[in-house]
């Protein structure tokens, strides 16, 4: 091998620094598996040229492609047909090949485009086979070095297809991580999270420190209907671009619960970064978004949720295009009455805790449908064994509300355009007479005249009543208790 060859080697097509340095990863690779790297000049060309390449993930493919080229694989041999396979995956120095991210969105590529199977990582393949069923089956094919790819090529190793998942035994066979019998006292705060479990809305939890917030929004996820196929595949396909899913666990089978902390930044928050990424909202995407300490968050980290929380997609734009990231999710927020976290008394106090409370914006609390108080456990409460009310009531509750739901309307409550409240919600003359005093008296914004509606409707489809009445407006406008802040 000469010195020309070591230094003709390029790569066109957009290629970012990750793409660019394979021409080393894939030499020393090559070399160390046994195979050459071509001498003279090498130019790798990754087509379409318009298209901005990134990420470790061509090292396999173009290492293929140059032992194709060297004849050191047959392009007509015994083993797998390369024409038919989509190959993807990093390379090591020694020729291991490395896990890397978006695995379950390459299986899904190879689908669509009718290829016969992928061959990648190993410890990628539990990950892919979850689309691997379907009408036209897929083989994933894993692999933990280049030698045995070229194996497989030439027909000296027999591929062993990872078997499909079965997502729906997967799915059936996920279970809560917290019940929310655990959760002692606080039965107005699960009333309010089975009403926002049943109609898909946000909920704020106001009340001091240690009254169980925290654990209401990680039990949460145990009432709301589980996970579709086609839903948990969307949220892995997530978690898979993001780097966050785990190599044995190929398929997130619970809504997720993502908790970021108050010093997080916006990109964090809503993705971001130079070559963009999933940021919190998206990784909550089916499941909860949860902001504890919510005043603590940056005002301008919170005015960016705004956005998602009305078209449950975020856009990415950088100067090379944009992306846009799913953000389908429900905002659990909880936050204390003052900084100490405590309950202030007097004038002064009061004082203190709307100081507190202004550092949210009017129109953000106005997205959050449901603003509910979660007093103090009594100590008497907190010293006998739990006996309210747990997550398997609660689920047949939302489950009910939900199919009740499903025989008038396609979308959840929380997603009702004002013309289908009208169509959907219809109140009795009493009924509409409480509400008109209620936004005349409390001063409440148009938004939350819609936002007491849609709560309305749910209550209503808890009761299986097809027609809002005096009691399901009432409890509604009392979960409206910080709407005359918004504006």
């Amino acid at each position: 091998m000469d010195d020309i060859g070591l230094d003709s080697a390029a790569i066109v097509g957009l290629p970012d620094a990750a793409v660019r340095e394979s021409i080393d990863r894939v030499r020393s690779a090559l070399g160390n598996s046994g195979y050459g790297f071509p001498n003279g000049k090498t130019l790798i060309n990754l087509a379409p040229a318009v298209m901005r390449k990134e990420g470790p993930v061509y090292d396999l493919p173009i290492a293929v492609g140059l032992m194709l080229c060297q004849g050191m694989v047959p392009p007509a041999s015994t083993g797998l047909d390369h024409r038919r396979y989509l190959f993807a995956g990093e390379l090591a120095l020694d020729g291991r090949l490395r896990p890397t991210r978006g695995a379950i969105a390459l299986a899904s590529l190879a689908h669509q485009k009718g290829f016969e199977g992928l061959v990648l990582p190993a410890d990628n393949a539990r990950e892919a086979a979850v689309v691997a069923g379907g009408g036209q089956p897929l083989q994933i094919i894993g692999a933990h070095t280049l030698s045995e790819v070229a194996c497989l090529l030439t027909g000296a190793m027999e591929p062993d297809p990872v078997p499909p998942v079965d997502v729906e035994g997967m799915l059936a066979s996920a279970e809560a991580p917290i019940d929310f019998a655990e959760i002692k006292g606080q039965e107005s705060v699960k009333r309010a999270a089975v009403i926002a479990a049943a109609g898909g809305h946000n909920l704020l939890m106001l009340g001091p420190a240690g009254t169980g917030k925290t654990m209401v929004a990680r039990a949460l996820p145990g009432i709301l209907p589980p996970m579709s196929p086609g839903e948990a595949i969307e949220v892995t396909r997530v978690y898979s671009a993001a780097g966050e899913l785990a190599h044995d666990e190929g398929l997130v089978r619970v809504r997720p619960v993502r908790t970021p902390h108050h010093t997080a930044s916006a990109p964090a928050i809503v993705g971001g970064g130079v070559i963009p990424r999933p940021g919190e909202i998206s990784l909550a995407h089916r499941g909860v978004l949860f902001l504890d300490e919510l005043p603590e968050f940056g005002r301008s980290v919170l005015e960016t949720l705004r956005q998602p929380l009305e078209d449950h997609v975020v856009t990415i734009s950088r100067a090379h295009g944009s992306l846009r990231f799913p953000a389908d999710f429900m905002l659990v927020a909880a936050m204390n009455p003052t900084p100490r976290g405590d309950v202030a008394a007097g004038e002064v106090g009061q004082r203190e805790m709307d100081r507190y409370l202004s550092r949210l914006s009017g129109p953000l609390l106005d997205r959050i449908d449901l603003h509910v108080e979660a007093p103090r456990v009594p100590f008497d409460e907190l010293a006998s064994a739990p006996t309210g009310t747990g997550t398997s009531h609660m689920r047949e509750a939302v489950a009910g509300a939900r199919a009740y739901q499903s025989q008038r309307q396609t979308v959840a409550n929380a997603r009702l355009s004002g013309k289908a409240l009208d169509e959907h919600a219809p109140m009795s003359e009493e009924a509409s007479t409480l509400l008109r005093r209620a936004l005349t008296e409390l001063g409440l914004s148009a938004r939350s005249y819609d936002k007491i509606r849609r709560i309305a409707r749910t209550i209503a489809d808890l009761d299986r009543d097809p027609e809002i009445a005096v009691p399901h407006i009432a409890e509604a406008i009392g979960y409206r208790l910080l709407g005359r802040a918004a504006v």
